[in-house]
C-alpha cells in the first residue's frame, strides 16, 4: 500500500485534506487490483503537471485538490543568517554573479561558498560557484551540462607533427568525433563502451524525461556545442613531473585536449530535476527559484543522484573514446593523461561535516588531485594540481572565464575576425 512518505517523496506538499485524499483514493484502487507501481509513476507526473489530470478518472479529484493546495499563497523563510562565501578576482566578476553567490546563501540549508575568479552569471548559481548545503542536492547549481569535463592525452608523437601530419590531424578531428547541435554518429559507426551496459532503467522508463538509450548510444564519443572543443597542441613541461600517475620528464610534447559534458542526456536530466525541485519549493522567490533543492534522501533525490552520477560516467566515457579514435586513427600511444570534471556535486568533509559541495563551473582541487584549467581560444592553459584550500572548499576555476554574454559576442564578434586572431597566432580553428 501506498503510505503518506511516499507521497512527500514525489514532492508533495504536506497538506493533510490533500495527503488523506490521495492515499485513500489511491489505496483503494490498489485493492481492487490497480498495479502500485503504475500509480506511483502516475502521481509522480501529476505532481509535475496537475492541469493535465484533471479529467482521470482516477485522479482527476487529486489533481484539482494538489491545484487549489499549490495555488496558495507560501512565504519563504531564509536562513537566520545568511551563509559566509570567499572570492577570488574581485575586481573582475561581473557584480550579477556576486550577488546570484549571496543569494545562494541564503538558502536555509547552505553552509558555506566559494567564487571563482573565472566565475559569470548563470541560473540560480553563477558559473564558477561552489556551495556547500546540508542534506540536500541543487540540480541548477550542478549546472545543466552535468558532469562536463577536461581530459589531455599526452602522446608520444613529436612536436613537428603540428607541422610535418597537419592534414592528418585536422583529418582525425573532423572524422573521429562530431561536433554541432544533436551532433551523433550513425548505426553503422557507434562507439563502444562498458559506461552503456549499466543500468539506464531510471531514465529511460521515465517519459517525462524523454531519454533513449538509443539516443544516448548514438551520442558517445561526440562534442556538442558552445565552447566545448578537441585541440592538438604543445605541453610544456618545466621540471620532471608526475602527470596522471606517470612520471614525464622536462620538455616540449604534442597534447590532445578536450572539453565536454554528458551531451542533450544530462540537460534532460537536469531540466526535469530542477523542474520538480522548483514544485517542491514554490515559495521560493523568483530569484532564488534556479536553487531549489532535492532533499538527498528523498525519492527524486536519490533518483536524481543516481542520474548524476551515471552521466559522470556517461561524460567521462566521451572523452576516453573521442581520444582512443583519434589516437587510433594517427597511429599513435598516449603516454599519460590527466582529466576532471566540473558541474557536478560530491559529498565531502568540510567543517566537521558531511556536505554536499556543488562545483558549477569549478574544479576539485583537493590536496594532490590533478586537474586542467584551459584558456581562451588561442590562449595556454594550465596542468594544476590541488593545494586543498579550505577557504575554497578546495575548488579551483574551471577555465578563462567570459567578459560578456554569448548573445552580445555574437553582436560583437566577427568570424572573421576570430580566424585572423588565430592566424597571427600560428593557430587554426577547424570545426
Amino acid at each position: 500500500m501506498i503510505a503518506a512518505k511516499n507521497l512527500t517523496n514525489l514532492g508533495f506538499p504536506k497538506e493533510k485534506s490533500l495527503i488523506s485524499l490521495t492515499l485513500r483514493i489511491c489505496n483503494l484502487a490498489i485493492h481492487e487490483g490497480e498495479n502500485q507501481e503504475s500509480i506511483l509513476e502516475r502521481l509522480k507526473a501529476m505532481r509535475m503537471d496537475p492541469g493535465s489530470f484533471l479529467d482521470d478518472p482516477l485522479l482527476g479529484e487529486v489533481a484539482r485538490e494538489l491545484q487549489s493546495v499549490l495555488s496558495k499563497d507560501v512565504v519563504f523563510i531564509p536562513g537566520k543568517t545568511p551563509a559566509s562565501f570567499s572570492r577570488w578576482g574581485n575586481f573582475d566578476i561581473e557584480e550579477d554573479a556576486i550577488l546570484q553567490m549571496e543569494h545562494a546563501c541564503e538558502l536555509p540549508n547552505a553552509v558555506r561558498g566559494a567564487l571563482m575568479p573565472d566565475a559569470h552569471t548563470g541560473y540560480g548559481l553563477p558559473i564558477g560557484g561552489v556551495l556547500a548545503v546540508k542534506d540536500a542536492v541543487i540540480p541548477y547549481a550542478v549546472g545543466v551540462d552535468i558532469a562536463c569535463r577536461m581530459r589531455l592525452t599526452v602522446l608520444d608523437l613529436p612536436i613537428d607533427a603540428l607541422q610535418n601530419l597537419h592534414d592528418k590531424l585536422i583529418e582525425a578531428l573532423e572524422t573521429q568525433t562530431r561536433f554541432g547541435v544533436g551532433a551523433a554518429f550513425d548505426k553503422d559507426h557507434l562507439r563502444k563502451h562498458a559506461v552503456m551496459d549499466e543500468d539506464w532503467q531510471l531514465l529511460c522508463k521515465n517519459s517525462s524525461l524523454g531519454i533513449s538509450k538509443e539516443k544516448a548510444a548514438m551520442q558517445l564519443g561526440t562534442s556538442g556545442s558552445g565552447n566545448h572543443f578537441v585541440e592538438f597542441g604543445i605541453l610544456n613541461l618545466d621540471h620532471d613531473a608526475l602527470l596522471g600517475g606517470q612520471e614525464i620528464k622536462t620538455g616540449s610534447y604534442l597534447a590532445l585536449l578536450s572539453h565536454s559534458g554528458s551531451r542533450g542526456i544530462g540537460e534532460s536530466v537536469a531540466k526535469y530535476y530542477s523542474s520538480l525541485a522548483m514544485q517542491m519549493h514554490r515559495d521560493l522567490p523568483d530569484y532564488l527559484k534556479h536553487l531549489a533543492w532535492l532533499p538527498l534522501q528523498s525519492e527524486a533525490g536519490q533518483e536524481y543522484w543516481y542520474c548524476m552520477q551515471l552521466m559522470g560516467r556517461y561524460a567521462k566515457a566521451n572523452h576516453e573514446l573521442i581520444h582512443q579514435h583519434i589516437l587510433d586513427f594517427l597511429g599513435s600511444e598516449a603516454l599519460t593523461s590527466v582529466e576532471n570534471h566540473h558541474n557536478f556535486a560530491w559529498i565531502e568533509q568540510h567543517d566537521g561535516m558531511d556536505l554536499v559541495i556543488h562545483r558549477k563551473g569549478a574544479t576539485p582541487a583537493a590536496k594532490g588531485i590533478q586537474g586542467i584549467i584551459p584558456g581562451s581560444m588561442g590562449s595556454p592553459g594550465f596542468v594544476v594540481e590541488g593545494l586543498g584550500n579550505e577557504a575554497s572548499l578546495t575548488s579551483c576555476s574551471h577555465g578563462a572565464g567570459r567578459c560578456m554574454s554569448r548573445a552580445q559576442a555574437f553582436k560583437t564578434l566577427r568570424l572573421e575576425d576570430m580566424q585572423k586572431h588565430l592566424q597571427d597566432l600560428g593557430k587554426r580553428a577547424v570545426a
